[in-house]
Order: C-alpha cells, then sequence, then structure tokens
C-alpha cells in the first residue's frame, strides 16, 4: 500500500485545545478498529439473514405451498418467526420489501431492539472509542458525556451536552472538537431514533459506503438532484489585480496550485492553464475551488447543494460546467490534464476522472485534491495518480463516511497523506491557505514528494485564463 499518513508524528494540542491530558492507553486503538470490523459484518450478516427469511416467508410460492401443506406452512412459519422475533436470537429482525420494512417500522416505533441493531451500535463505539485513543480531545468530560448519551440512545441528554459544549467551545470549535467521529454520531442517531426512514444512512455508514439519504429524515438523493438540474456553462472572465499578482509567481508546484486557488476564491470561477512543458508537449491543469458558503444556492455550481449532489452522484452540474469550459476553451482531444481541487473541486475533480466520456476525451493523468471527501470515489483509468491531502482537524474529508475511525481503506496505489496543524478550528482547517501554510512548513517533505510525482507538467505556462461557471 502505498497510501501514507502521519500516524508516526505524535499529535500535539493547539492553544487553547480543549484536550484532556495525556493517559496512557489501556487498549490499542488498532485492536478495536478489529473488533469494531467484526461485529460490523457480523451485524450486516445477521441483517442480510432477517431479510432473506423475511422474503421466503412473504413470497407468494411460500403461500401457494403453505395452502398445499398447511401444517409444514404453519412449522415453517412459527420457526421463522422465532427466528426473526425472538429476543435470544435475532430479536426483531424483520426487514426487507413492503411486508418486512412495514413491520419494521412498527418495531421501530415500538422500540423493539434487533440484535443487528444492537452490533451496529456497539461497533460504532467502538470506532469511537478508537478514534479518542487517537484525539485526545474527545475525552474530554463534556465531548465524553456527549458520546456517551448518543451511544445510549439518550438523545435529551445529548442535546444538553451538546449545547454546553457549544456554549463552552463555540460551533466551529465545538464541531473540530467532534470531527473525528461526526458520520459515526450521526449514524447512531438515526439507528436509535424512532424514525424507520432514515436508518439506511446507518447501515450505508457501517458497511463503509456513501450514504444516499439525509440523515434527519431520511430524504433520498434524488430531491436533491431535482435541485440541481442546470446543464452547466463557462463563460471566460478577466481577472482582477489580485489574481493577475498571484498567477504571475505561480509554477508547477502544489503550493503554488494552493495558493492559485484560493486566489479563485469560491464565487464561480475556475482556472485553464496552458503549460509548454520541459519535453515539448503541451499540457493542461484545471484548478477548481471549493464551495461558496453564502448561500444554499449560488448561480453556479460551487454551492451547498452542489457540493452535495456532488458527494452523491458523478454527473452534476459543477462537471458539465467543467466540460462545456474545455470545449469553449478548445483543449484538442487526447491533450494531457492534470486537476488539482479544494474541497468540492476534488470531489469534481474525482467525479471527472470516474465519468467515461471525460476520459475517453482527454488523458488524464493527476488528480489532487486538498481537504476533499474522495475516499468513496474511483477513477476509471487505474493510471491515473490520485494524491488526496487531509488536515485530520478538517471536518469536510471526513463527510464521505471514512475518518480516523472508519475501517474503511482507500485504494493501494492513491497517495494520502494526512496530517494535525496550528490550525485547529473548523472552518480554518477547512481553508486552501492552511493546507497551503502547513506545506511551506513542517511538512514541507509532503511538498517536496508530491512536487516530484508531477514533474511532467514542469515548464513554461503559456496560458491562464480564468471562466466564470454557471448554471445554465
Amino acid at each position: 500500500m502505498t497510501a501514507e499518513t502521519a500516524g508516526g508524528i505524535a499529535e500535539q494540542a493547539p492553544v487553547g485545545a480543549p484536550y484532556a491530558a495525556a493517559t496512557a492507553r489501556r487498549t490499542d486503538p488498532a485492536l478495536l478498529m478489529e473488533a469494531s470490523v467484526l461485529l460490523a459484518d457480523a451485524a450486516l450478516a445477521a441483517r442480510r439473514s432477517g431479510a432473506e427469511l423475511t422474503a421466503a416467508c412473504s413470497s407468494w410460492r411460500f403461500g401457494l405451498r403453505a395452502v398445499r401443506h398447511p401444517m409444514w406452512g404453519l412449522g415453517t412459519a412459527l420457526a421463522v418467526g422465532r427466528a426473526v422475533t425472538n429476543s435470544a436470537g435475532l430479536g426483531f429482525a424483520v426487514n426487507g420489501g413492503p411486508v418486512g420494512e412495514v413491520a419494521r417500522s412498527m418495531a421501530t416505533v415500538a422500540r423493539r431492539k434487533a440484535a443487528p441493531v444492537t452490533m451496529a451500535v456497539d461497533a460504532f463505539t467502538l470506532r469511537i472509542e478508537a478514534a479518542t485513543g487517537e484525539h485526545p480531545n474527545l475525552a474530554v468530560p463534556l465531548a465524553k458525556r456527549l458520546t456517551d448519551a448518543v451511544v445510549a440512545g439518550r438523545r435529551v441528554e445529548a442535546l444538553r451536552a451538546a449545547r454546553e459544549l457549544v456554549r463552552l467551545l463555540g460551533v466551529t470549535r465545538t464541531l473540530t472538537t467532534l470531527s473525528p467521529v461526526i458520520m459515526e454520531l450521526l449514524a447512531l442517531l438515526t439507528l436509535l431514533d424512532e424514525n424507520p426512514t432514515n436508518d439506511s444512512f446507518a447501515w450505508v455508514t457501517l458497511a463503509g459506503g456513501i450514504p444516499t439519504t439525509e440523515p434527519l429524515l431520511g430524504l433520498p438523493r434524488g430531491l436533491l438532484r431535482r435541485f440541481n438540474q442546470g446543464t452547466g456553462q463557462a463563460e471566460r472572465a478577466e481577472p482582477d489585480a489580485l489574481l493577475c499578482r498571484v498567477l504571475a509567481r505561480s509554477g508547477n508546484d502544489i503550493v503554488r496550485y494552493i495558493d492559485d486557488i484560493s486566489a479563485l476564491g469560491n464565487h464561480g470561477l475556475s482556472l485553464l492553464r496552458r503549460i509548454r512543458c520541459a519535453d515539448g508537449a503541451e499540457r493542461y491543469v484545471l484548478l477548481l475551488p471549493g464551495t461558496g458558503f453564502g448561500r444554499l444556492r449560488n448561480r453556479g455550481p460551487q454551492d451547498l447543494i452542489g457540493a452535495f449532489d456532488g458527494l452523491l452522484r458523478a454527473d452534476t452540474t459543477y462537471t458539465r460546467s467543467i466540460k462545456h469550459l474545455l470545449v469553449r476553451a478548445g483543449v484538442p482531444e487526447g491533450a494531457e490534464m492534470m486537476i488539482v481541487g479544494h474541497s468540492l473541486g476534488g470531489i469534481t475533480a474525482m467525479n471527472l476522472a470516474s465519468d467515461l466520456d471525460f476520459v475517453s476525451t482527454y488523458r488524464l493523468t493527476h488528480v489532487l485534491t486538498v481537504g476533499s471527501p474522495i475516499d468513496a470515489k474511483r477513477a476509471i483509468d487505474p493510471t491515473v495518480r490520485v494524491v488526496s491531502l487531509v488536515n485530520k482537524y478538517d471536518v469536510i474529508p471526513g463527510l464521505d463516511g471514512r475518518g480516523p475511525a472508519s475501517a474503511i481503506d482507500i485504494p493501494d496505489d492513491w497517495l494520502e497523506l494526512t496530517w494535525v496543524d496550528e490550525t485547529y478550528d473548523y472552518p480554518l482547517s477547512h481553508s486552501p491557505q492552511a493546507y497551503a501554510n502547513t506545506l511551506r512548513g513542517d511538512r514541507l517533505p509532503y511538498r517536496t514528494q508530491v512536487n516530484a510525482l508531477i514533474t511532467t507538467y514542469d515548464g513554461e505556462i503559456v496560458g491562464n485564463q480564468p471562466y466564470l461557471l454557471l448554471d445554465r
């Protein structure tokens, strides 16, 4: 496995961070994660078993045979009923299909627990314990009170603990403190409430996938798609004085690329760069900024609706805008290209890498992502080199379901570089400036390592053209 982390470097508590005093670890986090994986597999297997038994007994074939052989049908139904409702066995494990889902919903409202749910809760609890060993801020009494209340299903107490934590630390620092286990906490909340429509969020998270529903009501991503149906457009834009100054000192260097993205801002601009490389070939670099947080929806694809859509789907308004940009710019088919993206820009880069039409038209060689939740996405072309840069205090990269507490891993041919730095609070920890400053300083070897992978793009910059991306 070529993915690399800063796991061997001791994590220091930033100034003013709500860290508990360091204590000797009684259990190795790696052992906790192994136990979590085993429990998660058992929970998923038990849930599948309940679904298969439910489907078998509710099928028309079973009903037809039971009519022909009533004694056999009665005995089988009683045996299956005991198997899927016995508290000493699977608990109330009826699920799947119209009959199973109605029964499961009624059991959820009545607070009938199933063994798969109990095992899933234990698996998530072990993940949280493992993360606490790596992130002492989770051991602070108020944070521990919050996580314990969520695990126990005591929502009122969890709400009170969250309110006190916000009162003590503020919203941003509270979010940062809980960021290593945010997906686990959301999954537990959906699994232990009385709402049967949002449980799939927890099961998909447990299995290491990207949830296709939101955690509160369980609304499907299809509804989100209706809000993000822009055809995607791109118009040439003139750089302002600040952007011109930044681009004038740019070069084939990961820190310079991040500086360029920072100067582009997140108000709809992206940049296409043309480079006459040292080997005489002309290659292109796309710089894609992240989300603009001003409003839920902007006139361009860099908004919150676009961010959630990009996380769940590959064909988005942002990807369509980029395709339009490349056609409008006259980039020839077969041209070699590297994409550097921050946050939503990194998500979009991986979405393009998974787009058969895109990779058939252009030769995508590298994808460099900065603070992006991309771990569940895959490039169609296995030769595309993927580099992911992650600040562990940054909340956003964990939104794909793979955080510090997750047992899910990334492909062996990816390079993932992670660290902690003094920029503790989100959203500062997510800003491109924070990433650039870290790579200039303590993580200078990472900068050198990434730059060594992209030397193909060394050469003279012969074109820097910003484009304004629009929904339609």
